[in-house]
């Protein structure tokens, strides 16, 4: 049985099997063993009398057993139940010597590169339970409400943020590459014919889909070549993409509101230990932080806040005229001061717009048509498009999206003042030309929601194996 149903039944002497790695080994008799069901422990009491010398010598840290034994009410504290054992199998020893996950404290760095291993600490299984149950919850509130799943490209022609920052995928030999009479690389000799990368989002695409099915999502991998080492990127990540016809703006940050909140809502009921868990760690990492850095919130807090409150909605200009006038702004505290309308609002600014302005979470749209991507539509001021991001206690903007231009001539406008070549995109600007509509999307980050949902200080801490510059070692 997992230790996770143990943990729930009442003790009464059934003989049970389970199987996990070794957290401890106390005094010859006490074996705390996990199978990462839960976050929990289950305490294995030995007869060291009973027991061979050999198998007693293999049970270290890190070792992983097969256990019979019988369910008892606890005598100690700590635990409710615990199993007396009969009969131990070592069926994979761990070298004490080598193993480097010890019961003591080690820091996230030591434990990222060590990434193969970190799972078996408490942290991280419980970071990683928190992560699947999200992804669940993702799957779980657009399959409830008709949407279907698609999986869009990995290996794109498109650039669809236009940030040019992209993996290139190539079977051209790299140190002769075949040039045409310019001394260009010659992509016509190359896998597809043509230069490739891999996808920076999945949006594109998905807007297709959307236009005949009608209401679409992606969840996959998504990559950025942007040389950052800031706790806040990574080069992979995953992205929800959700794209919907015949939504207008106003419809899109209902979903976007309603998504978030049931996702949250999701994990507050069904990972409890583990959020109990991640709350006091958060708030031991909170208290070694200087005094003005601290949250002012714990971390279950930070969730119940988003679930329970109603999401402010302001436009782009509204938040500029509430940025201008903010104390932060008049006595130059923020890093960036806001003069001008048309800047781009930084972490600060969204953050104080969040936790001491509006003290909930906050949706801004109609963003200036030059800070935002080609395909948002363009509103009557010609100034503005039909954008919108949603900004978070701790973290500042955690959602972006957009009513899409169902326009064909002001989307070739567009895409012609920003420099894009209109050939690249042909097939996109066909879904203008045959039955356009009205539609909308939005993407989200799934690494930034379980760094929010988890409390966890740096995005490399919430990915499996965090791909970041010079690192890919997993």
């Amino acid at each position: 049985m997992k230790i996770a149903e143990i943990l729930q039944q009442a003790p009464n002497q059934q003989q049970l099997t389970v199987k996990g790695w070794v957290r401890t080994f106390r005094a010859n008799r006490f074996i705390a063993l996990n199978d990462g069901s839960c976050l929990s422990n289950l305490q294995c009491v030995v007869d060291f009398e009973q027991t061979p010398e050999t198998v007693l010598k293999n049970i270290t840290t890190g070792a992983a057993l097969a256990v019979k034994g019988y369910l008892t009410e606890s005598q100690g504290k700590g635990q409710k139940v615990e199993l007396i054992v009969e009969e131990i199998t070592v069926v994979g020893a761990a070298d004490p010597e080598q193993y480097p996950i010890q019961p003591k404290k080690h820091s996230f760095e030591f434990l990222r590169e060590k990434a193969h291993l970190r799972v078996r600490t408490a942290t991280f299984s419980a970071v990683m339970r928190v992560r699947s149950a999200l992804s669940f919850g993702v799957h779980r509130f657009f399959q409830d409400r008709g949407f279907f799943y698609v999986n869009t490209p990995i290996i794109t022609g498109s650039d669809a943020e236009g940030a040019g920052e992209m993996f290139r995928v190539t079977t051209l030999d790299p140190k002769q590459p075949k040039t045409d009479e310019a001394g260009a690389v010659d992509y016509s000799e190359d896998f597809f014919g043509k230069e490739t990368n891999l996808t920076v989002s999945g949006q594109l695409e998905a807007e297709t889909y959307a236009l005949g099915l009608g209401d679409v999502y992606t969840f996959g991998p998504t990559f950025r070549a942007e040389n950052s080492n800031t706790t806040r990127h990574l080069a992979e990540f995953w992205m929800i993409e959700p794209e919907m016809a015949f939504y207008d703006l106003e419809d899109n940050m209902n979903l976007a509101e309603d998504f978030i909140k049931s996702v949250l809502q999701y994990v507050l009921d069904n990972c409890k230990e583990d959020l109990v868990f991640l709350d006091e760690r958060f708030a031991k990492e909170e208290q070694s932080k200087p005094q003005q850095q601290r949250s002012k919130m714990g971390l279950l807090e930070k969730i119940r806040f988003v679930v329970e409150n109603e999401f402010v909605r302001i436009s782009y200009t509204e938040a500029i005229e509430i940025l201008q006038q903010s104390k932060p702004n008049k006595k130059k505290k923020f890093q960036y001061v806001i003069d001008v309308w048309g800047a781009d609002l930084q972490s600060e600014h969204e953050r104080y717009l969040v936790e001491q302005h509006f003290n909930a979470p906050v949706i801004l749209f109609d963003y200036p048509a030059k800070i935002k991507a080609f395909y948002m539509r363009m509103n009557e001021d010609q100034k503005t498009v039909r954008a919108m991001d949603i900004l978070f206690p701790g973290i500042g903007e955690i959602v972006g999206g957009s009513q899409r231009e169902e326009r064909l001539d002001v989307l070739q406008e567009r895409i012609k003042a920003m420099g894009i070549d209109e050939k690249e995109l042909w097939w996109y600007l066909d879904l203008r030309r045959f039955g356009s509509v009205p539609h909308s999307g939005f993407g989200l980050g799934f690494e930034r929601l379980v760094q929010f949902a988890t409390g966890m200080g740096n995005i490399r801490d919430v990915i499996p194996f965090p791909r970041t510059p010079q690192n890919a070692s997993f």
